[in-house]
């Protein structure tokens, strides 16, 4: 049965962060990145070249160590009759394990999105640059909040809100300077307003007009300026087609940008930030019930809910980046078992000896595959967002609108 996109995705980052980590010695980490285009005879004729090369190798250590990754890939690609459709990335080599010891590192990913260029690189770090990219949200939105005396400008990538300026209009004020005509000052405020909204205009340009696919821009604000804003066609002309919708907000500050993205739902329905937004608020809104609601938090509670059936929509933080471990003691011969966020780093809690790591498992996927067996909804939330964020600090990661009340 195929992973669900979600969850697929978290594991393809999980890979990533772990093999960022990595470092070698020498130049004894291999990667290699193969496109679907790519027959296998002929990527094995070219690392049959490079074993040939690493020959030349002065060190014995490093020699001997890419020789190993070079036979080890070989030997791998001998499982693939081609290419998969979106390639294959080859990660292998010895990583540093202190003083002169290293260790035998190796990952095969299928990537979520294709590869496009040929790639070996033989160094001391991975080369994850290509890879890295397939991880940045493809639907991404221009803001700007704006009255006649303040301006915000901020992009949302995915979940992430990122503010890129906050401009103060300096237009001056309604009252008269001495010796001028009504009509004369009123003019000079009208160029000041000009000079103001082509200035917002000319960052707005300089942030969007580099965002490749920009979904669309949305406008917000007190009164009438951000409808004056966009039927004056301050923006590029590239941009200004882009204008979704205006909306009214209290602010103009990066408070304003938030407050932009919550009237802005109905707009944002499609992307991946509004449904976040409505699960929290149907957690929250069950959770401020004197009894609490249909509502579950915390890993222990979660877990009884979830094996009793009870969970409706379960929301797991993305930073819940633990494992659950069994294991038995090398000393004292105790099993247990253990969520942790290291499993190297689990001692007995008999005697502190050292352990065998029986079975681990990561946290996320096996909610994923408990929650699959009771017809319960599970939604990744990132990071990123400010509902994930408190997801993480608030509730530990794990929070749950049930079917039904529990005990």
């Amino acid at each position: 049965m195929a992973k669900p996109d979600a969850l697929a995705r978290y594991e393809f980052k999980r890979q990533i962060r772990e093999i960022q980590s990595i470092k070698g010695r020498a130049t004894e980490l291999i990667s290699l990145h193969i496109p679907q285009k790519k027959m296998v005879h002929d990527v094995v004729s070219y690392l049959r070249n490079e074993a040939s090369q690493s020959s030349n190798i002065k060190s014995r250590t490093t020699k001997k160590n890419v020789s190993w990754a070079i036979e080890s890939i070989m030997g791998r690609l001998k499982n693939y009759k081609a290419v998969p459709e979106n390639g294959l990335a080859f990660f292998v080599g010895h990583k540093a394990a202190g003083g002169d010891q290293t260790v035998a590192v190796s990952f095969i990913i299928e990537p979520p999105e294709p590869i496009s260029t040929f790639l070996y690189r033989c160094d001391s770090y991975f080369y994850l640059d290509a890879l890295e990219d397939m991880l940045i949200e493809k639907e991404t939105l221009g803001l700007i909040v704006i009255d006649r005396s303040e301006a915000t400008i901020g992009i949302l990538n995915g979940k992430r809100l990122q503010v890129v300026k906050n401009i103060q209009s300096r237009i001056m004020g309604k009252h008269r300077q001495g010796g001028q005509s009504a009509q004369r000052f009123e003019r000079l405020i009208e160029i000041s307003a000009h000079e103001y909204y082509k200035k917002v205009a000319g960052i707005a340009d300089d942030a969007f007009l580099e965002i490749e696919g920009l979904k669309g821009i949305i406008l917000g604000g007190p009164g009438s300026t951000k409808n004056f804003f966009a039927d004056k066609n301050y923006l590029n002309h590239a941009l200004n087609s882009k204008i979704l919708n205006t909306f009214d907000t209290g602010y103009t500050d990066e408070y304003g940008l938030k407050e932009l993205l919550e009237n802005a739902t109905m707009t944002l329905k499609d992307m991946d930030i509004s449904k976040e937004k409505e699960l929290m608020r149907r957690f929250m809104d069950e959770l401020r019930k004197p009894d609490g609601g249909l509502t579950a938090y915390g890993e222990v509670e979660v877990y009884e809910t979830l094996n009793a059936g009870a969970v409706d929509v379960l929301m797991v933080s993305e930073g819940v980046d633990r494992y659950r471990v069994k294991y038995t003691c090398k000393d004292c011969g105790v099993s247990g078992q253990e969520m942790i966020n290291d499993p190297n780093q689990i001692k007995c809690k008999k005697c502190s000896g050292d352990v065998a790591i029986d079975e681990e498992a990561d946290v996320i996927e096996g909610l994923y595959v408990n929650a699959e067996s009771y017809g319960t909804t599970v939604e990744l939330i990132s990071m990123d967002s400010e509902e994930g964020e408190m997801l993480m600090k608030a509730f530990n990661g794990l929070a749950a609108i049930l079917r039904y009340k529990v005990g």
